[in-house]
């Protein structure tokens, strides 16, 4: 027996699971494996993102020091315009507030999720 530990995959709350699904299935060149009205998961390149319908779901607001981001989502891109227009016609809004524009860009996906588009793939030591 291990007492290993591995990241299967990151679920967000959402109104409608399968429609947030799609959205991320889209952006990232995922696959939906699988959708009920509770649940969807994407399985994409980098990894499974999973989506949990939750009735009365409030989106955080970012920037606003009342309301904490609790989490958001980076994906690491080649071309932040090109990517940037992939992401606007899938549905997503970019947040006023860029406070890293030369390498990273803020969006929020169609229910509020803030996640981030960035050229910067290196973990500081």
């Amino acid at each position: 027996m291990s007492n290993s530990i591995r990241l299967s995959s990151i679920a967000l709350d959402c109104p409608d699971a399968g429609e947030l699904a799609a959205f991320y299935a889209d952006i990232t060149d995922g696959e939906v494996v699988f959708v009920s009205a509770e649940w969807a998961t994407v399985d994409g390149p980098g990894g499974r993102i999973d989506f949990q319908t939750a009735p009365g779901y409030t989106p955080p607001t970012w920037p606003h020091p009342a309301s904490q981001m609790q989490a958001h989502l980076d994906f690491y891109v080649d071309d932040l315009a090109a990517t940037e227009a992939r992401v606007l016609a899938a549905g997503a809004t970019r947040f006023a507030d860029q406070p890293n524009a030369d390498h990273c860009l803020v969006f929020a996906d169609p229910v509020g999720h803030p996640f981030c588009l960035t050229t910067w793939d290196t973990v500081p030591s």
